[in-house]
């Protein structure tokens, strides 16, 4: 009898730091997100939530509020092995759940993955109608001012 296995999405804790740097990593190391160091990580874990699956950490995704009722929602990465198993999806809900019982009205994406957002409905707008505060990270990144992912919005979640 095969056994199901036990996934839960919560809350970063201090242990899982460097299992969700490797995984953000090795997206960032293909040019598909921005690298993360484990004192970025750790300065701000409270905006992490983590997918676990057996107790061992194999997703994560992070919140972070940049402005007046506006969130973003970055470095959401799974680990290659649980890919397409809805573990990505699992992490949105949680982090859009968490956007809502702080207030935020809006939140929105820098991403490669349109077909995957536009599952919960955040639609493509132009990067300039973001607020300047959002560029803060593209300056570290070698795509910078040429940048290549779109951004998408959820207005009203």
């Amino acid at each position: 009898m095969e056994t199901k296995a036990l996934r839960v999405i919560r809350g970063a804790k201090i242990k899982d730091v460097p299992r969700m740097a490797q995984i953000i990593n090795g997206y960032a190391k293909d040019g598909l997100m921005l690298p993360r160091s484990l004192s970025r990580i750790y300065e701000q874990l409270r905006d992490y939530a983590v997918a676990e699956v057996d107790g061992q950490v194999v997703g994560c995704g992070a919140l972070q509020v940049t402005w007046e009722e506006l969130g973003e929602i970055r470095s959401l990465a799974i680990a290659e092995e649980h890919k397409r198993q809805g573990i990505g999806s699992e992490i949105v809900s949680y982090l859009l759940k968490e956007a809502r019982k702080i207030g935020l009205t809006r939140v929105f994406v820098l991403t490669y993955r349109m077909d995957f957002f536009g599952r919960f409905e955040f639609q493509e707008i132009p990067k300039e109608r973001l607020p300047h505060k959002v560029w803060r990270d593209c300056f570290d990144c070698i795509k910078f001012p040429e940048c290549d992912e779109h951004a998408m919005i959820l207005e009203k979640i």
